[in-house]
């Protein structure tokens, strides 16, 4: 039996989803370097949460209701903030694709954070893609190399983004602990304005360092994409699906990025991993047809 029109179209969405997301890390694994990593989510925070109210005030999502009890924000925000500064830091040494493999390692982390915070239970299907999944996303990120995985020798840009990737898992159960009935484009607002109070306030000083006049016009063209594709058609799209498809099914794209990663350095003429590489990417593709497989 054929797949229903929805079905269809939240699978579109999530294909959509990951390709953008992996965007992000090829862009921004070029100007990492370029501007402080705390800088720059402060000015894509802001701009994202005008592109968020703009689209909320569009279709009337607001409510009063929705800025009740405002510390919820803030913790949410402060912890999305973590990820995204500790994931443009881990970039400044870590390949674009180590770092993606890492990302694919928030699904199992997600699913304990969502039951110390939710109480939720994945059934054992699930769990046993995950594990599959962590696997390829191991392979990956020590480079094909047992003996380097024996020796934990993780490099200090994958290491910086795993602590990042930890705040991501807690984040996604912790938005449905906090949320009180608000819109996602309410909540979603609040959150990106919090976040954006909390990253100036922490990063006054590198704001102000900035020479933003003489940043090379990457620097621009990599924010406008993580404020228009990484932000709000991501946001659009990942409502899209959920409201379409199962969770389990929703994340198991997460395992595409790092073949999308790969797609976007070509495209980009950094070339490709090594060969050996490329059976933690098979490995995870894997866990892919497991948590689509009904």
């Amino acid at each position: 039996m054929g797949l229903s029109r929805d079905a269809a179209l939240g699978h579109a969405a999530m294909l959509a989803f990951s390709a953008l997301v992996a965007g992000s890390f090829s862009l921004g694994g070029l100007v990492a370097n370029e501007v402080a990593p705390v800088a720059l989510m402060a000015v894509r925070f802001a701009l994202a949460a005008v592109v968020v109210a703009g689209l909320a005030l569009a279709t009337r999502s607001f409510r009063r209701a929705d800025f009740a009890a405002p510390w919820r924000y803030l913790l949410a925000g402060g912890v999305f903030a973590v990820y995204f500064v500790l994931m443009f830091e881990g970039l400044k040494t870590a390949p674009p694709v180590s770092t993606s493999a890492v990302f694919t390692l928030t699904p199992i982390m997600t699913a304990g954070f969502g039951w110390i915070i939710l109480r939720q239970v994945t059934t054992r299907r699930v769990m046993a893609a995950l594990a599959v999944g962590a696997l390829g996303a191991l392979w990956v990120i020590f480079r094909g190399d047992p003996a380097a995985l024996m020796r934990f020798d993780v490099g200090r840009g994958e290491a910086i983004y795993f602590v990042g990737s930890i705040a991501h898992a807690a984040y996604i159960p912790m938005i449905r602990r906090l949320n009180r009935g608000e819109s996602g484009l309410a909540f979603t607002f609040g959150v990106l304005a919090a976040g954006t109070l909390v990253l100036c306030a922490a990063g006054a000083g590198e704001i102000a360092a900035t020479p933003w006049r003489d940043l090379p016009s990457i620097v621009w063209i990599a924010l406008a994409y993580l404020v228009i594709g990484s932000t709000a058609i991501s946001f659009f799209l990942l409502n899209t699906a959920s409201m379409r498809l199962p969770a389990a099914k929703v994340m198991a794209y997460s395992y595409l990025t790092p073949s999308w990663v790969i797609g976007w350095e070509l495209a980009l003429g950094h070339g490709a991993p090594q060969a050996i590489v490329l059976v933690g990417i098979a490995v995870t593709l894997g866990a892919v047809w497991m948590l689509l497989k009904d």
